[in-house]
């Protein structure tokens, strides 16, 4: 589920992903920033993040600027409106729209610390004042 106005966007593959995670951190980043992110992590070539970023460009999930021979990358979708897609689709497709039904799995299969059940009562509590 798309939010309305929202341009569609395909979803993120999980290397596409861990890109956009990167740029996220930065505001804005070249290829070689991301590159050595990435390859301090894991095996991967630099034409192979290359690629991944142009075609970030193309879908709509990057947007990219010249400055003399280096191109500068910056997120054309913000990290927390990305996040609350991957949400929706997630509960919207694993969890048949049940919101109740992913958080039961998150507690039951993770757990939960004191702190974090009491910041979820907060935003619960927030979140039904907002829609009365």
């Amino acid at each position: 589920m798309v939010r309305k106005g929202a341009r569609e966007r395909p979803p993120l593959s999980d290397a596409q992903f861990e890109i956009m995670q990167e740029v996220w951190k930065r505001d804005e980043a070249t290829v070689s920033d991301v590159w050595e992110s990435l390859a301090a992590r894991r095996a991967v070539a630099r034409n192979t993040v290359l690629t991944l970023m142009d075609r970030l460009v193309k879908k709509g999930w990057l947007k990219r600027r010249a400055a003399g021979q280096t191109h500068h990358y910056s997120a054309a979708v913000s990290h927390r409106s990305t996040l609350g897609d991957v949400a929706r689709r997630v509960v919207d497709t694993a969890f048949a729209g049940s919101v109740d039904s992913l958080m039961l799995a998150l507690i039951e299969g993770r757990g939960i610390s004191d702190d974090e059940a009491e910041r979820i009562r907060r935003l619960i509590n927030a979140a039904s004042k907002k829609t009365k």
